[in-house]
C-alpha cells in the first residue's frame, strides 16, 4: 500500500458493472490500493508502483471506448463516474458465483500456456482484451500478417513479464486477432517458378 493522506473524501466506483460505494477514501489513495483495501478485488496486481511494469492495468470504458490506465500511479478518485474493468470482471459467472466461461483472452492465454508465475497476466488481460475490442470495432479491411503481429506487439509491449514469457501472450493475441471477422489476412503472394 502506497503512503497516503488521511483527508478522506466519499467515492462510488463503477467496477465491472457494478457500484461501490460511497466509500470514504484518502484524497491522494492510488485505484489500485482502493481495489486491494477497501473492495477486496485483488487480481488487479500491483507492480512497480510507478506505472512502468502495467501490471497494475484496468480498463476505461469511456465515450473514446475501452483504454488501459495504469491503476498504481493514478488516484482512485480519478475514477468517479467512469466504468471500470478489471480482471476480475472478464470471465462469466454463474448467479453462485461459479466460473462459467472465461474471456476469450484468458482461454487463448491457457491454451497457449503464456503465463509462468502469473503475476502479470491481469495486466496483459487487459492489454489484450482493449486490443481486440478496438481493432474488432475497425472497419473490415486486409492485413498483412506483419501487421497483425506489429499491432499485437505495439499493444503488449510496454507490459513486462519478470518471466520473458512474451512470445506466447503475443502468440495467443495474435491468433485471436486473426481470428475477427474485420481482420482478413492478404493471401501470400504465389511464389514464381
Amino acid at each position: 500500500m502506497s503512503q497516503s493522506s488521511l483527508r478522506l473524501k466519499p467515492l462510488t466506483l463503477r467496477i465491472n458493472g457494478r457500484s461501490y460505494g460511497p466509500v470514504e477514501v484518502p484524497d491522494d489513495m492510488m485505484l489500485v490500493d482502493v481495489l486491494h483495501e477497501y473492495l477486496g478485488l485483488t487480481g488487479t496486481r500491483f507492480g512497480c508502483g510507478q506505472g512502468v511494469c502495467r501490471a497494475c492495468t484496468v480498463i476505461v470504458d469511456d465515450e473514446q471506448g475501452p483504454r488501459e490506465v495504469r491503476s498504481c500511479v493514478t488516484g482512485a478518485h480519478y475514477f468517479e463516474g467512469k466504468a471500470i474493468r478489471t480482471v476480475e470482471g472478464h470471465a462469466k459467472h454463474g448467479a453462485d458465483g461459479a466460473l462459467q466461461e472465461l474471456s476469450a483472452v484468458q482461454q487463448a492465454f491457457l491454451d497457449h500456456f503464456s503465463f509462468q508465475c502469473g503475476y502479470c497476466t491481469p495486466g496483459f488481460v487487459n492489454a489484450a482484451t482493449v486490443l481486440l475490442e478496438r481493432l474488432g470495432k475497425q472497419p473490415a479491411r486486409d492485413y498483412e500478417r506483419e501487421e497483425v503481429r506489429a499491432l499485437v506487439l505495439e499493444a503488449l509491449n510496454p507490459h513486462l513479464c519478470r518471466c520473458t514469457g512474451y512470445v506466447r501472450y503475443y502468440q495467443a493475441v495474435e491468433e485471436l486477432a486473426l481470428k475477427l471477422p474485420n481482420v482478413r489476412v492478404r493471401a501470400a503472394a504465389e511464389t514464381p517458378r
